[in-house]
């Protein structure tokens, strides 16, 4: 069927739903998973346009597809990810998780919004509707993220509201700051008041008890944040959608799977947030979410649920989400519920190809030449202060929660030295979009480094530049390297660049094809483990270390911000 397919008439439908006229697509000789009943039901499937009009009997088609022996069930649905983390554009992101069974995304772009506000929206605006995949786009309610940080752009709520009726938006996207809809920050209050009666996503990790009920009575639905079992209980009970999250770096299903049952599953959805094409292409996307939750014990009719038909419900997709008549034709066609490896994908009734992508439109990317810092020099990075004791971020790897941690750390000749045998290295975070020039230093345990350094520009959410390292002077040539690049990832030891990923989109992503992006990643991976890293995902790990709004201890442009506090450290 061509891309897009042709707009079915609604006596189209009619007819061929009835059987009286031959369907424009019928998928033949497999089982459907039908997600009211968990039966497995032997059926043909047939499709008008883009919308599934019979089901439970045998058509005739203009165009018949045999799935004998597969399994049917609805395409899935990441309720929560930002596209931009994928390190591709909204195109290679298409190419590369809809033959994986994603038929809709839910993004955000405030990745892209904060390096250049409304110009990053209406670029995601735009793709998203010439993708295969249906992509529907969140407004960015925290750009900046809180005001301890340095952004390219600042989104207030009369910059959103005009965007609020587009018929690709759904709401507006996670609201980070939680302690300012606590504290009632006007900035949070305008938003919050502009959006209330349309769906406002969360983000509030650990908050747990009356806090919590006040977060949710600002109009808040779903949330992605919960990292224990109990966690995850207390927000079901008051009334949220709970995502359950499994990223590159943020890894909670395990936690949480115990949370995917029968009774449960209606309220629980499934989303990524975010994972890079290194994994999508070793593991999978939502695909590898669906059989990992079933081998942990998870039923498949609630897991299945998780992945699409709760997920359209939460978000007031009700075209989606069932195998079933006037329902949007997005099937994966899988070999069992078990492995879920997917065989065809048809989104909005278009089988999912590479001629399928071939004819989509494309448009121009936005927000090149986005690097802006001076020249950085080694002797940037010293920490000087006689103060000995030293506050230090703490790593828990598959996590983006970070311990508070204290050292004593005697400064030598004015500057506080990294200390390997107690794997103690710097970490700075340096202004990139041309603002203030503001250098922030401090310390991170847990990365395992020896030697060298590394840095990115994907650096949440301000995307500052961010490098950790041993060496100032690699440090220096990191950070340095990063705007010769336009952004992107890189690996530096001895004075010398060992691999790098450019992303020149914003800083944040590759104009090269996903499976390009996947290969620098392995050397990237394999750079930095010949420096000692010990960490699975050093780049996105190193990212979130400079998110103020994630616990407990956290660096920005500004400073080190102890995040409980919600203040800078002095």
């Amino acid at each position: 069927m061509p891309f897009p397919p042709p707009k079915a008439s609604l006596a189209d439908r009619i007819d061929q739903g009835r059987g009286v006229v031959p369907a424009d697509l019928v998928l033949k000789g497999g089982r459907v998973f039908d997600l009211v009943t968990g039966d497995l039901v032997e059926t043909d499937v047939a499709i008008c346009g883009d919308t599934i009009v019979g089901v439970f009997g045998h058509y005739s088609g203009r165009r018949e597809v045999d799935v004998s022996g597969k399994v049917l069930v609805p395409g899935f649905i990441d309720t929560h990810l930002h596209i931009e983390s994928s390190l591709v554009t909204p195109f290679e992101f298409d190419r590369c998780v809809a033959p994986r069974g994603v038929t809709t995304a839910i993004c955000d772009p405030h990745e892209i919004a904060n390096v250049c506000g409304l110009e990053g929206i209406r670029y995601f605006l735009e793709a998203s509707a010439l993708t295969l995949m249906d992509i529907r786009v969140q407004l960015s309610s925290c750009v900046p993220s809180t005001h301890m940080e340095t952004t390219g752009a600042r989104l207030m709520a009369e910059d959103l509201i005009p965007l609020m009726d587009h018929p690709r938006v759904i709401g507006l996207a996670e609201f980070m700051n939680y302690p300012g809809v606590l504290h009632k920050d006007p900035g949070c209050m305008e938003k919050l008041e502009a959006f209330q009666g349309r769906h406002i996503d969360g983000h509030a990790p650990l908050l747990r008890g009356n806090d919590l009920n006040g977060y949710i009575s600002a109009g808040i639905r779903t949330e992605h944040e919960a990292t224990t079992y109990e966690e995850g209980l207390e927000k079901l009970r008051k009334g949220m959608r709970v995502l359950i999250r499994e990223g590159s770096v943020s890894k909670d299903l395990h936690a949480l799977v115990g949370l995917l049952t029968e009774r449960h599953s209606p309220y629980l959805c499934l989303c990524t947030d975010d994972r890079n094409p290194l994994d999508i292409a070793e593991h999978g996307h939502l695909d590898w979410i669906i059989r990992t939750a079933i081998a942990l014990g998870a039923d498949p009719l609630a897991v299945y649920r998780a992945a699409s038909l709760s997920a359209a419900e939460a978000f007031g997709l009700k075209d989606r989400g069932l195998i079933a008549p006037g329902k949007r034709a997005d099937i994966a066609v899988i070999d069992g519920l078990e492995g879920c490896h997917v065989a065809q994908v048809f989104a909005g009734g278009v089988e999912v190809t590479e001629a399928a992508f071939a004819a989509r439109q494309t448009i121009l990317p936005v927000a090149r030449h986005s690097v802006k810092a001076p020249k950085i020099e080694a002797a940037h990075f010293r920490t000087g202060g006689n103060k000995v004791e030293t506050p230090v971020i703490g790593i828990l790897p598959g996590k983006i929660i970070t311990p508070h941690l204290t050292f004593d750390i005697a400064p030598q000749d004015g500057d506080k030295r990294p200390d390997l045998s107690r794997d103690l290295i710097r970490i700075a975070v340096i202004e990139r979009h041309g603002v203030n020039g503001n250098k922030a230093t401090g310390f991170v345990q847990g990365f395992g480094l020896q030697r060298g350094a590394i840095a990115s520009t994907v650096c949440h959410d301000h995307h500052n530049i961010a490098v950790v390292g041993v060496d100032y002077d690699d440090m220096a040539l990191a950070a340095n390297r990063l705007g010769e690049i336009e952004g992107g990832f890189v690996v530096v030891a001895g004075g010398r660049v060992l691999a790098e990923l450019a992303l020149p989109v914003a800083g944040l992503m590759s104009l090269e094809p996903f499976e390009q992006v996947h290969q620098n990643l392995i050397a990237l991976r394999a750079a930095a483990k010949s420096l000692g890293v010990v960490l699975e995902e050093p780049f996105l790990q190193l990212a979130f270390l400079a998110l103020p709004v994630i616990p407990h201890l956290k660096i920005t442009d500004h400073g080190m911000v102890d995040v409980d506090r919600f203040e800078l450290i002095p």
